[in-house]
């Protein structure tokens, strides 16, 4: 590694036409194109390559892609000994530009495209080492993997000193919990039953066919309309039964009140969690929401559009949620995530990732595999959640046996796309872009 350095990197506008079917619909992405910023760092060494992506929804993604080239700019000519060996002082350089840093700071686009850059690291990093990223991090001591981590601004919630009492609380279980790993996987839900574009009969066989791989948790999209989320709940249960979980999601729609009242009408049907029920920056919102609905034994989950680590802090200092939800891309890359792992574990909330389309469920299963033999110690009141799509894509997708992820054994974080794919759907020149847009399926780009 000590010779390696960083020579050019490369980032593409890759798009999806999840639109056509109204894959991933919700109440506030009504016709989301799954998409991402793709990254490709290269090096002095032709083999020796990374891959990183952040998840968009369509419009915009040409955004973050110049963001992630302006970004990449500080690690250009950069050895990777210098980086891996104080990676917080790498992040910290990367999200502190004196210019850049104005964008921000650590939020937004230029959060997004610190995390494709990120990630494009650590799976680097993966590869060099022979070693699938969860891998990787199970294997770092307590003192290696914090220092990765930047603590400015979470000392008033965690430390350095109490986080690597954490990890070497559970060193003695890592071999029984890994072995315990690689039989059993960790638990999934599915949100591909409920995007809400879908039609009732699409709803009933889609829990059918779900049901029929394991699945004992379940998440419908809500929040367009009540009269629609009463008839689609009655027929998510009647479908699953009372004795598997089912959890709903609004994705921001409401105000906080509106939440309260709209999720009581909602009750009968025992969810376990509404999630982000109202902006994501709203922690005293949260708290309020969690704190009315606790009598009708719903939790309140969040975290999938929360900017950063310190507003994970305050939702947890607060008490404002049950249930953590990390995203491998809305913050700044796997040392981002970490942090929030360790103070969710000393909070003693749950983590239960966010995941879906583009990438998203082929990252965070890492990260929860790491914290289930590292940090947690336990799959209890813990799920990822899995959404059926664009898995085809990647070289490593996911493996999902009885509704549980199974560790991947490929080197990486499981980001590299596919070559095919690559040349298909990269907006606009790629070769399924220019039919659609021949066919006037979708416009030409401006």
């Amino acid at each position: 590694m000590d010779e390696l350095y960083i020579t050019k990197v490369n980032v593409k506008d890759v798009r999806f036409p999840t639109s056509l079917n109204l894959d991933g619909s919700d109440a506030m992405h009504t016709s989301p194109d799954y998409s991402c910023a793709y990254v490709t760092i290269r090096t002095n060494d032709e083999n020796v390559e990374g891959y990183g992506l952040t998840f968009t929804c369509g419009r915009g993604t040409e955004i973050v892609v110049q963001a992630c080239r302006v970004i990449s700019k500080l690690i250009i000519g950069t050895k990777l000994s210098d980086i891996y060996h104080d990676f917080a002082a790498c992040w910290r350089m990367i999200t502190s530009d004196p210019q850049l840093r104005w964008l921000g700071p650590e939020k937004g686009v230029m959060h997004l495209a610190t995390a494709a850059l990120v990630n494009g690291l650590w799976d680097l990093w993966a590869r060099i080492e022979s070693k699938p990223l969860w891998k990787l991090l199970v294997d770092m001591s307590p003192e290696q993997l914090i220092s990765c981590i930047d603590f400015r601004y979470i000392t008033d919630a965690i430390t350095k000193d109490e986080a690597v009492a954490m990890l070497r609380a559970n060193s003695s279980r890592r071999a029984e919990l890994e072995s315990s790993l690689r039989a059993t996987g960790l638990p999934a839900y599915t949100t591909q039953i409920g995007w809400l574009g879908y039609g009732d009969e699409q709803l009933r066989s889609l829990c059918a066919k779900y049901l029929a791989q394991g699945y004992k948790a379940f998440k419908a999209k809500v929040g367009q309309d009540l009269d629609s989320d009463l008839r689609r709940c009655e027929i998510i249960r009647k479908a699953i039964g009372y004795e598997k979980d089912l959890m709903v999601d609004a994705n921001q729609v409401w105000d906080v009140d509106q939440a309260v009242d709209w999720m009581k009408n909602l009750a009968k049907f025992k969810l376990k969690w509404i999630e982000e029920p109202t902006s994501p920056d709203d922690v005293a919102g949260h708290a309020k929401i969690r704190e009315q609905l606790r009598p009708f034994g719903i939790g309140v989950a969040t975290g999938e559009m929360c900017a950063n680590r310190v507003m994970f802090k305050q939702l947890l200092q607060m008490k404002a949620i049950d249930y953590c939800q990390i995203d491998s891309a809305r913050i700044g890359g796997i040392n981002e995530i970490l942090a929030v792992y360790l103070m969710a574990k000393k909070f003693q909330v749950p983590v239960c990732p966010h995941a879906g389309g583009v990438g998203l469920c082929e990252m965070v299963q890492h990260l929860q595999m790491w914290d289930y033999i590292c940090l947690s110690g336990t799959s209890r009141n813990r799920m990822i959640e899995y959404v059926d799509q664009q898995h085809e894509h990647f070289e490593n997708p996911t493996v999902i046996k009885n509704a549980h992820y199974m560790p991947p054994t490929s080197y990486g974080y499981s980001t590299k796309m596919k070559e095919e794919s690559l040349r298909k759907y990269e907006y606009p020149h790629g070769t399924e872009w220019q039919r659609m847009i021949h066919e006037n399926i979708f416009p030409a780009p401006e």
